[in-house]
């Protein structure tokens, strides 16, 4: 499993603002309670003094990121932070912040590789890049893969909430050419999944293609996407790197995607 991030250097301390991580403290709280709480609520989850909560409280309801309920005494976050984040779509920003790594892993790996992302009960390509060796096996942008029956698919439902497992299993329909899967074994490819970190296996639609395929990890340790890499060994005289070495370099660059390092 990736690791978790380390716990704060006297680097980061050097450079800590705490009126910004109470705030920050309080709209995280706030998020996770959808009715609100009381400052008295807030205080006593924060384990602060009264008064500066109080203050700075005043200041998220003033730039209109917190809500007070009509009676006063309840407070909870307005729709400010989503809209902020809409005026970015979070799938471009994950594109382009992935490119250029996975760039760089072609390079690196002489090897193609792609992200997937969940869409409407499969797996969505939501970018890739070829390998610039000329050789290599492609799976094109934009295409949709099965979510039961391909690595990437496997890795987000490996590293998906209760929840969200069960909405994508009921969601998903089954693409042309899709290899069933009996839901013991796929129990079992999870478990060995979220036992290892990554998925590696040959391919179950073309012959000669190693899948190796690592999450790309929210704060939450869900899994906001896959990296894949469909391996191919070229059998010339060309020495290029090997099985092992490709997984270290896809380990890293998932590994600079998420948010879990």
């Amino acid at each position: 499993m990736l690791p978790t991030p380390p716990p704060s250097t006297a680097t980061d301390d050097r450079y800590r603002a705490p009126a910004l991580d109470k705030g920050l403290d309080i709209l995280e709280l706030l998020a996770a309670q959808p009715q609100g709480l009381t400052r008295a609520e807030i205080v006593k989850e924060m384990d602060r003094s009264a008064s500066e909560i109080y203050r700075m409280l005043e200041r998220l309801v003033a730039r209109q990121y917190v809500m007070r309920n009509p009676s006063g005494d309840r407070y909870a976050l307005s729709l400010k932070l989503f809209a902020l984040a809409h005026m970015h779509p979070p799938m471009n920003r994950l594109v382009n912040q992935a490119l250029p790594i996975m760039d760089d892993f072609a390079r690196r790996a002489e090897q193609s590789c792609h992200m997937g992302v969940y869409d409407r009960g499969n797996v969505l390509i939501s970018a890739q890049i070829n390998s610039p060796s000329g050789w290599s096996f492609a799976v094109q942008r934009g295409a949709r893969v099965g979510l039961l029956d391909t690595a990437s698919g496997h890795l987000l439902l490996a590293y998906a909430d209760p929840g969200r497992f069960s909405a994508m299993l009921a969601e998903h329909t089954p693409l042309d050419g899709e290899v069933p899967i009996a839901p013991d074994q796929l129990a079992a490819t999870l478990d060995a999944i979220r036992s290892q970190g990554y998925l590696e296996r040959a391919s179950a639609q073309s012959f000669g293609v190693v899948d190796i395929s690592f999450p790309v990890l929210g704060p939450d340790n869900t899994a906001l996407a896959t990296l894949t890499c469909p391996y191919i060994r070229r059998i010339d005289r060309h020495v290029g790197p090997g099985l092992d070495a490709v997984r270290e370099y896809l380990r890293e660059a998932a590994r600079a995607l998420s948010f879990a390092q």
